[in-house]
């Protein structure tokens, strides 16, 4: 059954079950809803980077960071629209356009990325994009483009919050989460491990996520990619472990969601992505360095896939070719 009431001690003693019994649990919840060794492969492209007046220290983009991240201004539509048919061709069903921005701004900026989301939905894709900030309006917008989803992740707790960003509120997040649910639009909301936070904060961020009605559709897990220049330069990586125990105890609280393991994913061993795919994760995002056709590191995961009989989730054969 599927919950929203879920306590933060109950979900803790999910989180804390011996591993063997919380993955062989999660997978047992992943076959009762989903029933396949199917994985969707997401392609996440930067449509405009750089020069973000956020303070988040996890994040290179922020201007106030003294990151080597090069300033680029948001691409033509048919560059985008380009890279998008690449993906495709790769394999992926759900192509994702992310900005630095705080918020979006009404005006011809804003028309050019409703036009990219036309565009890739016409390539017979998910359409997904990361902007910042909405408002109600805007949120329309992009539902009347065909937007499939929005993702605007909590990033950690409530309680760990403003550990990580100053800049703005938990509630300004909330606020966003429900334009875009108000608009039809899907929501794609995880967040983001090994910012200092305890393991009650990573349950709590899960408590916040299992409490929304419905659950967000789309749940992707980050491990922290520490980059130099970043107030969170140091961090240790996150561990194999406590990766696998977040995506296992998301998929059991949110049953029906597609739980994305995501940045971090390629500083992980095979048998490390393996054991979260094992645990409930089933989508997995290719960077968009990935997509170059022979590329070794595309071609490695096609042969981990293969290898162990997992198939990624076919592209729309009826999709027109430009």
């Amino acid at each position: 059954m599927t919950r929203h009431d879920w306590t933060l001690d109950a979900i803790r003693a999910i989180h804390d079950m011996p591993l063997l019994d919380l993955v062989y649990r999660a997978a047992t919840v992943h076959r009762e809803h989903f029933g396949d060794n199917k994985v969707q492969l997401c392609s996440l492209l930067s449509i405009k980077t750089g020069g973000c007046p956020e303070d988040c220290k996890y994040c290179p983009q922020a201007a106030r960071h003294r990151t080597e991240v090069k300033y680029q201004g948001l691409m033509d539509v048919g560059e985008v629209l380009s890279a998008a048919r690449e993906a495709r061709e790769a394999g992926a069903t759900r192509f994702c356009m992310g900005a630095a921005w705080r918020e979006v701004k009404d005006g011809p900026q804003f028309d050019r990325v409703l036009d990219m989301v036309r565009g890739v939905k016409a390539l017979g894709m998910e359409a997904c994009c990361t902007l910042g900030m909405l408002s109600d309006t805007q949120a329309r917008q992009l539902a009347d483009a065909g937007l499939t989803a929005y993702n605007h992740n909590l990033d950690t707790s409530p309680e760990h919050y403003a550990e990580i960003i100053s800049t703005r509120g938990y509630g300004d997040r909330l606020k966003t989460l429900q334009s875009v649910r108000d608009a039809g639009i899907q929501v794609c909301c995880g967040g983001i491990l090994g910012m200092g936070e305890s393991i009650d904060d990573r349950c709590s961020m899960l408590q916040v996520l299992a409490s929304m009605t419905p659950h967000p559709e789309s749940v992707p897990i980050n491990a922290l990619v520490a980059v130099d220049g970043t107030p969170l330069e140091g961090q240790e990586r996150v561990s194999t472990t406590e990766m696998v125990r977040v995506i296992a105890t998301a998929r059991i609280l949110m049953p029906t969601s597609m739980v994305r393991l995501s940045a971090g994913r390629l500083q992980m061993s095979e048998e490390a992505q393996l054991l979260c795919v094992m645990a409930g994760a089933n989508s997995i995002f290719f960077g968009e360095k990935l997509l170059t056709t022979g590329n070794p590191e595309y071609a490695e995961d096609m042969r981990l896939f293969e290898s162990v009989g997992i198939r990624p989730l076919e592209p729309d054969v009826h999709a027109p070719s430009a």
